[in-house]
């Protein structure tokens, strides 16, 4: 468990931005999660709600460099979980705080990103033994919201913002204690191609960094 732990806290500090290929397709997967990795990603996930989703995940999963961490979003249950392993991902994040799935995640040597709005869904999601909070959706938590949050759930739980997130908008909720963020529709959308997603992917690092 703790090399893949090790793993992801590698990948955050080297960039704690969540690429989502939402609707990607595994014959352009590879060329994009490449352009992104270039760009310096580490965190690469493929919701189960894309076309042919584990084939996607199997192919990054044999692509990526090895200090990448990859997988699904979108899981919403065990059997889900079960797949992505199977498929070779290390990732499961979730939109929801269903903390059987989590557990059952955990068990599995899994990293686990669940979703959560409320400080009691987040709370849950830490006893249960997740990696990271998702904050989801981020249009209803505002950067006030998230202050608040984080003023009483752990220090050191790794909060981030998913939903509408742009390279202009990361910095208020960075003042507000978020720790990184999903990045969906504004980095990534089906049709793109891998040299318009990793111009964007760049606008993130740059809008990061600065």
């Amino acid at each position: 468990m703790s090399g893949i732990t090790d793993r992801f806290d590698a990948a955050f500090a080297a960039l704690p931005l969540v690429a989502i290929l939402r609707g990607v397709r595994p014959d352009e997967v590879e060329a994009i999660a490449t352009g992104l990795y270039e760009s310096g990603f580490r965190l690469i996930e493929v919701p189960l709600n894309s076309p042919q989703a584990l084939d996607s995940i199997a192919r990054l999963a044999r692509r990526l460099p090895a200090d990448a961490v990859m997988g699904a979003g979108t899981v919403l249950s065990m059997t889900a979980a079960d797949q992505v392993r199977d498929a070779g991902g290390q990732l499961v994040v979730m939109p929801h705080a269903d903390v059987r799935v989590v557990r059952h995640v955990k068990a599995q040597g899994l990293l686990c990103v669940p979703g959560a709005a409320t400080p009691t869904e987040a709370f849950a999601c830490v006893e249960a033994g997740a990696d990271a909070v998702k904050l989801f959706p981020a249009e209803l938590l505002t950067p006030q919201v998230v202050k608040a949050m984080r003023a009483v759930l752990p220090r050191d739980l790794r909060l981030l913002p998913v939903g509408g997130i742009t390279p202009e908008g990361m910095a208020p909720y960075r003042q507000a204690g978020a720790s990184g963020f999903g990045l969906g529709g504004a980095l990534y959308a089906p049709g793109m191609t891998a040299t318009q997603v990793a111009e964007r992917a760049r606008a993130f690092v740059s809008a990061w960094r600065g």
